[in-house]
């Protein structure tokens, strides 16, 4: 037997300290399911506003049992999400936290962002098995709680960013759109990208492309609810099998770090745009070196990263796996390969990086 080489000296104070911050991460592990709890409840939409309130109250407001409201209005005050008063045995929402959790329409609107995490965690169990071959798992395996909670985390930054932002940063791409251009969106999941543009340039055309049916699906009917659905068409098909050519404009929005093969994707799109077209790429917010992303944005991505975009990678052809982090560099690389010859990053948030790629 080998022996096991003990450190030489343990700091107790550092190593309580390690312990308790560990504790606190088990917290927070919890944490994701109670905020999706709240959401699907409508714990949080029923305290926006309405200041403090009872759990019996709560329950009441929302036909939930007062032990389960009590309980989880509890965990929420002992993690800082709502305030408890302990001689009236109230609790309240602040109202920047009902920005955030009830808000639909706020840029900051965060329960997607939960949800895709405790669909993510879900599944995790696969991914440790898989981790010892080296296989994947494609996006279209995992549960609803990941489709839905990607596309909800995603929205409300598009809605805020995309047509005000976004689009004005590109070379001349809005006075084309304005006029009439035709666009595609690959990768388009539920279809949110490719209705907010259709939505604010009703003189253009598009269409959105995504290898996974069902959220094909569910895009063409809130293309349908949207009042776009003339103009905008969806169709079930990979990165490097969308159809059309001559596009003034291609976008990809948060998904060529999932792509087992973006360089193919890069080529396809080169091939499929206008000569004087532009490729919109927007991926998560992420620097070029690891210490780069060792932030809390990062953290969070590093772990999707691991759980959810490196398995779908893993599961398609060639299987790159650039990661979620992959930074601009190796953006560049990849199109760069693909036949571009320009490349700008040209807008950030703190959750995306907006980057211009010419022919």
């Amino acid at each position: 037997m080998t022996d096991v080489q003990q450190p030489a000296e343990v700091d107790f104070d550092t190593l309580m300290g390690f312990v308790f911050r560990a504790v606190d991460e088990v917290g927070a592990t919890l944490n994701t399911a109670l905020v999706v709890m709240g959401d699907k409840l409508g714990y949080y939409r029923t305290m926006a506003g309405s200041g403090p309130i009872t759990p019996s109250r709560l329950a009441d407001a929302t036909g939930t049992a007062e032990r389960y409201a009590r309980e989880w209005l509890n965990a929420q005050a002992a993690g800082d999400i709502v305030r408890y008063d302990p001689e009236a045995g109230t609790y309240e929402l602040p109202a920047e936290h009902a920005v955030a959790l009830a808000d639909e329409s706020s840029p900051a609107y965060l329960p997607g962002f939960f949800q895709i995490a405790l669909g993510t965690v879900q599944d995790a169990t696969r991914i440790v098995e898989l981790a010892q071959s080296g296989a994947g798992l494609g996006w279209h395996e995992h549960n609803h709680d990941v489709h839905e909670g990607c596309e909800r985390f995603f929205r409300p930054g598009y809605n805020a960013n995309l047509v005000g932002e976004w689009l004005p940063a590109l070379d001349g791409v809005v006075d084309k759109l304005e006029r009439g251009a035709r666009v595609a969106d690959i990768g388009c999941g539920h279809g949110a990208s490719t209705i907010i543009m259709a939505q604010a340039f009703p003189h253009s055309t598009f269409v959105g492309s995504d290898y996974h049916r069902e959220s094909i699906q569910q895009a063409r009917a809130r293309a349908e609810e949207a009042g776009v659905a003339d103009r905008v068409q969806f169709e079930v098909a990979s990165a490097q099998g969308f159809t059309g050519s001559g596009f003034d404009l291609v976008t990809t929005f948060d998904a060529l770090h999932d792509m087992g093969d973006p360089v193919g994707a890069a080529r396809h799109v080169r091939q499929a745009l206008a000569e004087d077209g532009t490729w919109m790429v927007v991926e998560p917010m992420a620097g070029d070196r690891v210490e780069d992303n060792l932030t809390p944005v990062g953290r969070a991505y590093y772990g999707f990263s691991t759980l959810l975009c490196t398995p779908a990678s893993l599961s398609q052809e060639v299987g790159l796996a650039i990661g979620t982090q992959a930074g601009p560099a190796r953006i560049r690389d990849v199109v760069t390969t693909g036949g571009f010859t320009r490349f700008a990053k040209v807008a950030e948030t703190p959750f995306n990086q907006v980057l211009e790629v010419r022919p």
